[in-house]
Order: C-alpha cells, then sequence, then structure tokens
C-alpha cells in the first residue's frame, strides 16, 4: 500500500484552501471592484467609472496624497538602499565567516524585527527617540524602516548566497585576487538576483508600513498609509479605494518582479554549474 503523505488528498482541505484564500483576497478584490463604481456610495453600485482615479490625481486632495506619496517613495528608496547594503554584508558574515563566536546570537539579533510584534518595535521606537531627543519627522521614519527592513532585505541575500558554491571565490583568490576584486568580479554577478530582490523586498516592506510610521512620523509628515487611513477616519471615500487599488497594485508588480528575478537567478546558477 502507498504511503506516501499527500496533504492534497485529505477531507476537506481543499474547502479550507477556498475559504483561507476568499477571507484573504475576498475584501482586497471588493476593494479593486468598488474603486470603479461611479456612485458617491460605495454600497450602490452606479456603473464602471474612472472618476475617483482621476480624483486622486486632481481633486481636492490631491495635493495632500501627491505630497505623501513623495515621502512614502523617497524614504521606502533611501531606507531599501541602506538595509540592503547592510544586509549584503551581514550575509556575507554570516554565511563566508565560518564558525564564529557569536554567530547564533547575531542572527537572533537580525531576526529579532521579524519575530517581535510590530506595536511592540513601535512603542518602543517612539520611547526610545523621546529619551534620546532625537526629533521626530522624516529622519525617524527613515531610521526606524531601514533597521525594521534589514531581516527582509536579508532573507532573499543569505538564500542566493547559500546557492553559491565557494570555489568561485577560492578559484578567485587562487588566481591573486584580493577580497575586495573577488567581490565585485566573482561574487557580486552571481549574488545580484538575491540583492535585487532583498531591495525590492524592503521597498515593499517600508512603503506600506503603517503602524511604526504613525507613531514615529511626527507633526506634519504624511506616508500614503497614514494618509489613506486619516482620511478613512473621515468615512470611506470611494477616491480611497482608488488610491488603495493603486498601491495594491504597484505592491503586486514589485513582488512579482522579485520572484521572477529571483527565478532568473536560479535558472543562471544552474547553466553555470
Amino acid at each position: 500500500m502507498d504511503r506516501t503523505f499527500d496533504i492534497k488528498h485529505y477531507r476537506g482541505f481543499f474547502s479550507i484552501t477556498c475559504l483561507c484564500l476568499v477571507i484573504l483576497y475576498g475584501p482586497l478584490i471588493i476593494v479593486m471592484i468598488y474603486s470603479f463604481n461611479d456612485s458617491v456610495s460605495i454600497t450602490n453600485w452606479g456603473g464602471i467609472s474612472l472618476r475617483w482615479y482621476v480624483e486622486i490625481f486632481t481633486g481636492l486632495e490631491s495635493a495632500k496624497f501627491k505630497a505623501a506619496a513623495w515621502n512614502s517613495f523617497s524614504i521606502a528608496i533611501m531606507a531599501a538602499i541602506v538595509s540592503t547594503v547592510i544586509a549584503t554584508a551581514a550575509a556575507i558574515g554570516m554565511i563566508r565567516g565560518g564558525n564564529f563566536k557569536g554567530k547564533f546570537a547575531s542572527f537572533a539579533l537580525i531576526s529579532l524585527p521579524i519575530m517581535v510584534p510590530e506595536i511592540v518595535t513601535a512603542v518602543a521606537t517612539l520611547i526610545f527617540f523621546s529619551t534620546i531627543g532625537f526629533k521626530l519627522g522624516t529622519l525617524s521614519i527613515l531610521v526606524a524602516h531601514t533597521v525594521f527592513c534589514i531581516p527582509f532585505a536579508y532573507l532573499p541575500i543569505s538564500a542566493r548566497l547559500q546557492g553559491i558554491d565557494a570555489s568561485y571565490e577560492e578559484a578567485a583568490q587562487d588566481l591573486f585576487a584580493n577580497r575586495w576584486k573577488t567581490f565585485r568580479y566573482v561574487l557580486m554577478p552571481i549574488m545580484w538576483p538575491g540583492i535585487v530582490a532583498g531591495f525590492l523586498l524592503a521597498f515593499i516592506i517600508s512603503l506600506d508600513d503603517f503602524i511604526i510610521t504613525n507613531f514615529i512620523k511626527g507633526a506634519g509628515i504624511e506616508t500614503l498609509p497614514t494618509a489613506i487611513f486619516g482620511s478613512v477616519k473621515q468615512g470611506i471615500k470611494p477616491n480611497i479605494m482608488a488610491l488603495s487599488t493603486l498601491l495594491l497594485l504597484f505592491s503586486i508588480a514589485l513582488v512579482t518582479l522579485s520572484y521572477f528575478i529571483g527565478k532568473r537567478g536560479e535558472a543562471n546558477q544552474n547553466t553555470q554549474q
């Protein structure tokens, strides 16, 4: 008798899977559908229209949304760059550094922002900034996002580095290449899919973050998530659905791009081997 474990053959698995998918993605689909609703009411369907997408760029709140989008994208780009550089250095040290004292503690420290609840991180960051007298604003958001994004950038970079045979670097050093040239001309070209994937993931995490940003943004500073939350507190409007849909589609596009870059890197490595 075949005793191969296959969870798909268990009774009820398909139904539970469908239920989870509906709960997870049903609200997102509803928001996307009603962002094309021509009616001012969010409950009554008035036909298909793009008026609320035009409202984002030309309406009364367009200036606020544009300023918030600029803050979100500029902070996300800078946080992703810095966190990716730190994550790359950490991955090389952890994976190529051999066994060293405190390696497990270092890995735990890198992974800590993922394991700690985000609300706890937000409160702790706010208390820390207040204690040292750090002014809340764009810079405080950038610092907090950089620290929070490091483990998310580290994961795809370390996974990529683990799949690279150390013989490539050993061969370069046998040909009298120093460590910098070995990294620049040998390791970096093979690692770049993981680095790009880590950058895109860190960018998305920073762009979509609300809890930490809302705690430490200071007065007068808004990002897209906090601007959307501020508008929703005054009532859910169709233009908020349109803005949320644009942000969702942009995030999906970047995650998809990150996935294909990672798959391309794996295919190139298999070809080289």
